[in-house]
This record gives C-alpha cells, structure tokens and sequence, in this order.
C-alpha cells in the first residue's frame, strides 16, 4: 500500500470530505444531497481559523480520510492547550488498513509539537469498535460528554 500523505485540507476537498461523511453509519441531521453554499463557507471560514486544523489523508491522490482539531487555550492546565478532534472519517472501503491511526499519530504528534497538554475527543455510545479504536490507541472514557442538538 501507498504511504498515506496527510496534508491541510483546502475548499477543493469539500466533496471527498463530505463523501467520508456520508458513508457513516450514525447520521445526525438530514444531510443535503448536493455541496450547499453554507458548507462552501463552513470550510473557507474552518481552513482561514489559525484554531482549525482540517485535514486530510491521501492515498494515490484519493482522499481516504479526514479529521478536524480544533485548538484551545484553557485557564485550567495553567493555561494550556487542548487538542480537540472531531469528526474522524476513514473510507469504508479503506477501514482496518491502519489510515486512522496514523492520522491520529500524526495529530497527536503535532499536540506534543505544540505543548498540548491534552488531547480529547467525543464519540458516540453506539460506536463499540470507535471505542476500542480510541482505546488502543491510549484514550481513556474519563467523562460524559452532553450535547444539545439545536
């Protein structure tokens, strides 16, 4: 297999990063058919944000995955940096292969380039293998995470 090149995503990934999407499982709003105009902005304005860090994972030019890191300064830690990662994609048809754990690799390795003092993630109750994925790869279920979807 190709080395994986991970590299900041740009607007002209809209479309891959949006197919990773909708090929999972767990589907939490009714996701529009077509690239609208609000998510054309959403990743101009997500890939302007020093804070965000989109990325994503190639193989022979074919975007396989993605992640979004967002960058936060916190008064606990003594002002540290946290590290957190959302949405995690890997293609379905590239899962197993170890895509996702270099892409985590590769952000846990820029957290530690920066002073991170934590990386943290959500995931859903329903996710087992998520779970057993983020396990391996030293995340502990320390809290309970609560959203409220508007």
């Amino acid at each position: 297999m190709t080395e994986l090149r991970i590299r900041p995503a740009t607007p002209d990934d809209l479309e891959a990063i949006l197919g990773l999407t909708a090929e999972d499982s767990m589907h939490y709003y009714d996701e529009p058919a077509e690239v609208t105009d609000n998510q054309r902005a959403a990743i101009e304005e997500i890939t302007a944000d020093p804070q965000q860090d989109l990325l994503v994972g190639e193989l022979d030019g074919v975007v396989v995955c993605t992640a979004q890191v967002t960058w936060m300064r916190m008064l606990a830690a003594d002002g540290g940096l946290y590290c957190q990662v959302e949405a995690v994609r890997t293609s379905a048809a590239r899962r197993g292969q170890g895509l996702g754990a270099t892409l985590m690799a590769f952000i846990e390795d820029e957290a530690r380039r920066r002073g991170a003092a934590r990386m943290q993630l959500t995931t859903n109750r329903e996710r087992v293998r998520a779970h057993a994925f983020y396990e391996r790869l030293g995340f502990v279920g320390s809290h309970i995470g609560m959203k409220k979807y508007l």
